[in-house]
């Protein structure tokens, strides 16, 4: 394992409450908690073994920074406790770039995803039926097609090691209620606008992404988990997209098109991640923060 990866955190002097896919996650208090996003990585749901170096670091910055340029949108988890308060100066050290304090919320069990060209398991959906979580599309449309408009195409909140799934607003509705499924919808699409519109200007494509929303003690809605990030959405650069394709990426599609090529049937145990490819996406994730950032 390449020594500049955190693969694990371990904080001592904290309760850890559980690990993602990505995130290590302790309480601070009774109403925060301590997110260490670390260089984890994780396709089709399974996490490999091979970290990829500063990874947190650069979903951590990346996400802050859309975290910021969305807050007149919405309210999001994001609170204003300093870490070093919390941790050991050398924790602080390791994790400050990768760390951030949030406030505790119910999470509501859903990917909000939005999806503005068709690509990955909506392509396939749309292959099979002409439709993506029901949603009817036109007829003949390519791969990575763009969408006459966004569409908000939710699907399940999986557990570690399970696979997440499409599925319809009527399922949603008959989770959280309509109320939450039309204001998840509707703040979704205004972010996925607001962000892809602000890319575009910098040559990047935002084909889909995924958001998360909990709600706080007054049952409003407030976004949580990473915003935007390579992990979360599919970055494409705006010149050398084309329709027909799987684009080239700024985000793990690239590791997804390598481990389509294996013999591997996206279960654990994972297949080894060859240094080549952990090297190009470390380039890639440093490529869209820089342009993002600029």
């Amino acid at each position: 394992m390449n020594s500049d990866a955190i693969f694990e955190t371990h904080i001592d002097n904290l309760e850890l409450i559980g690990r993602g896919k990505v995130r290590d996650i302790y309480g601070i208090d009774s109403d925060h908690m301590l997110i260490v996003t670390t260089d984890r990585f994780s396709a089709f749901d399974v996490v490999f073994d091979d970290p990829i170096p500063h990874k947190g670091e650069l979903l951590t910055e990346v996400s802050n920074f859309w975290f910021d340029r969305t807050a007149g949108l919405i309210t999001n988890h994001l609170s204003e406790l300093d870490l070093r308060d919390y941790v050991s100066a050398d924790d602080y050290r390791r994790l400050r770039a990768r760390s951030i304090i949030v406030r505790r919320l119910k999470t509501l069990p859903v990917e909000a995803i939005v999806r503005g060209y068709i690509i990955g398991s909506g392509w396939k959906d749309y292959q099979a039926s002409g439709a993506i979580c029901g949603i009817e599309l036109p007829a003949g449309l390519q791969q990575a097609a763009q969408l006459p408009e966004p569409i908000f195409t939710p699907s399940t909140k999986a557990e570690v090691g399970d696979h997440d799934i499409n599925v319809s607003l009527d399922q949603v509705v008959a989770k959280i209620g309509a109320d939450k499924t039309n204001a998840i919808r509707e703040k979704s699409i205004q972010l996925y606008r607001q962000a892809a519109d602000y890319a575009r200007a910098r040559g990047i494509i935002i084909a889909d992404t995924k958001f998360e929303f909990g709600v706080d003690a007054n049952d409003e809605l407030v976004l949580i988990d990473e915003i935007l990030t390579p992990d979360s959405s599919r970055y494409w650069p705006a010149d050398e997209y084309r329709a027909g394709i799987s684009p080239p990426s700024y985000d793990k599609q690239f590791v997804r098109d390598f481990l389509e090529t294996l013999d591997w049937d996206k279960t654990p145990p994972a297949p080894k991640l060859p240094d080549e490819v952990v090297e190009k996406t470390m380039q890639k994730y440093r490529q869209v923060r820089d342009i993002l950032l600029d």
